[in-house]
């Protein structure tokens, strides 16, 4: 039975309006404005307590800082370009090889928005399914069909391993996301992954990045004979493979479009069927030279030296 001109006016206006409840998002800290080779670090965590707490003789604080202007994402059956992404953790190095990763207020990555292709007649369209056909048939205005994704931070990297960021085909951290899909009528709620089910990104470099260093002062002004080291590892394309993808969930009113979203993008999706690329990676790493020296409070010596480097 085809569905009437009023059902599908009904079931578009129920969409719109569930898209137009604004909810509350989680607030995020403005990054700082740092001065010379602290520049790249605007969100380190310096004055997180498992920073603090690192003592310099066994346990070491550092902060890492890794910048991509672009690349892109395979989910399933549909590929997203990926806009600029910044990613920025803190980073407790431990006796025996181990570590724990601290992330910044507002989650350790934040990427700029990107359109999907498509938008939303490729995401769903077209559907023999009545209910999915009658929406389909009212895309004609470009703000309706309209989809940007954004990757975002869910909890906390894991298994960050510095020398892997020298090297390549070797993972650099384990990086768990969720894939925000807006639109109208997919509402402000549509994420491809969640917290509880996370898509696990594995980046490590497909290309050998050019590697240098430099040495600072605490407040970031250059010296030869700085308390600071910046270890530089710029250029590299980073990927993964190994992924999974989960459905969708929160997409229409109630979840009421997650089906149709993953029948035509082939979620979920097993290892092995997706893959990212991110393009030019900037990759810099902020040490203390002799943090033994500093022991016991190397930990808050690095945020004093951080803090005195804000514009």
């Amino acid at each position: 039975m085809r569905t009437s001109n009023r059902v599908r006016v009904g079931l578009l206006a129920s969409f719109t309006a569930l898209a137009a409840v604004a909810s509350m998002g989680t607030a995020t800290a403005a990054p700082a404005t740092l001065n010379g080779s602290w520049a790249p670090f605007s969100r380190c965590p310096v004055d997180d307590p498992a920073m603090l707490a690192a003592d310099g003789a066994t346990d070491t604080a550092i902060c890492v800082s890794s910048h991509s202007a672009s690349g892109s994402i395979k989910l399933g059956n549909t590929e997203v370009p990926v806009g600029a992404s910044d990613l920025q953790v803190g980073v407790v190095n431990h006796p025996g090889g181990t570590s724990t990763v601290v992330s910044p207020a507002g989650g350790a990555l934040i990427a700029d928005s990107a359109k999907v292709p498509g938008g939303l007649l490729g995401l769903m369209c077209p559907n023999d399914v009545p209910v999915i056909s009658g929406i389909c048939n009212t895309l004609t205005d470009v703000s309706l069909n309209r989809v940007t994704a954004t990757i975002e931070s869910v909890n906390t990297p894991t298994g960050f391993q510095l020398v892997a960021g020298t090297t390549t085909g070797k993972p650099i951290l384990t990086l768990p996301v969720r894939i925000h899909l807006q639109n109208p009528i997919l509402g402000d709620k549509c994420y491809i992954g969640s917290s509880s089910d996370p898509i696990l990104l594995k980046p490590q470099n497909a290309t050998q990045p050019a590697i240098s260093s430099e040495k600072f002062a605490g407040d970031g002004t250059p010296d030869t004979a700085g308390q600071m080291n910046r270890l530089n590892l710029l250029g590299a394309t980073q990927t993964d493979t190994t992924y999974a993808v989960p459905g969708t969930n929160g997409c229409g009113l109630l979840g009421a479009l997650n089906w149709a979203v993953n029948l035509k993008t082939g979620l979920p999706s097993a290892s092995g069927n997706n893959n990212v690329t991110l393009d030019g990676a900037q990759t810099y790493v902020a040490t203390m030279n002799k943090p033994r020296d500093q022991a016991p409070d190397a930990g808050k010596l690095l945020a004093q030296y951080w803090h005195s480097a804000v514009r």
